[in-house]
């Protein structure tokens, strides 16, 4: 968010975030959905960063809030519609599975979701901290925003099947091609960083176009046929062409 970046004093940008996010409550919210109780729906927001990047049902909240399953559902869907928050199913060749699949949700904008649980650049250094979730919820709304401009018309969803494999984001053609992107909060990449592509890639033989780890390094390596890792500054990086004279 530039207004935000553009306050270089952290006491300055946290007090913006606090007040937009504040502001989308008291203004569009309302505007959009029959919100009685806003401290409910701030208490909300605070508990899905906590979440960010993980899968969410209304009904694992309810114990947690105190409100009913079609309380938060309707919470969701406003905090969705003013692009708080947004919410990618589950993918699968059968189209109903996907429609009732758990969706994971992650935050459009990283640097809100984390102020609300209150990371900044020293934490996210510490071990098991928030850098993880807020870095795959970065590659998700990256993501997100470039399928609206792209040439090449794709859905994007997440993977996990059975035995609790799981992909980041599946990019599906209308043709059924896909592209499967894990993201990885570190600067190595190891073969077992691909378990879960792999997997994908057999199951789905001459569909699947590549499969990519995105992580925090700065080169491109091989991990086999269609697998590679890139770095996450691939997603905005053009790489040069040297063209022959």
């Amino acid at each position: 968010m530039p207004e935000a970046v553009g306050r270089t004093d952290p006491q300055r940008r946290a007090r913006f975030l606090d007040a937009y996010v504040q502001s989308l409550i008291d203004r569009d919210v309302r505007q959009l959905s029959e919100i009685q109780r806003k401290g409910e729906l701030r208490r909300l927001v605070r508990l899905l960063a906590a979440r960010n990047g993980t899968l969410i049902a209304a009904g694992s909240l309810e114990s947690e809030l105190g409100l009913s399953r079609p309380t938060i559902a309707r919470y969701l869907q406003a905090l969705e519609e003013i692009f708080l928050v947004k919410r990618i199913p589950g993918w699968s060749r059968n189209l109903g599975t996907r429609a009732t699949a758990t969706p994971k949700l992650f935050f459009v904008d990283s640097g809100i979701a984390a102020q609300e649980v209150g990371t900044d650049a020293r934490s996210l250094l510490r071990p098991a901290g928030q850098f993880g979730p807020l870095l795959e919820s970065f590659v998700l709304s990256e993501l997100a925003r470039q399928l609206t401009w792209s040439r090449h018309q794709a859905e994007l969803s997440h993977y996990r099947d059975r035995d609790r494999y799981e992909v980041d984001a599946i990019l599906e053609s209308r043709q059924g091609q896909i592209v499967a992107i894990e993201v990885k909060a570190a600067s190595t990449v190891g073969t077992d960083d691909f378990r879960a592509l792999r997997r994908l890639a057999d199951r789905l033989d001459d569909d699947f176009i590549a499969g990519i780890v995105l992580y925090t390094g700065t080169t491109t390596l091989p991990f086999g046929p269609k697998l590679r890792a890139m770095p996450v500054s691939s997603l905005w990086e053009v790489a040069s062409v040297r063209r022959s004279p």
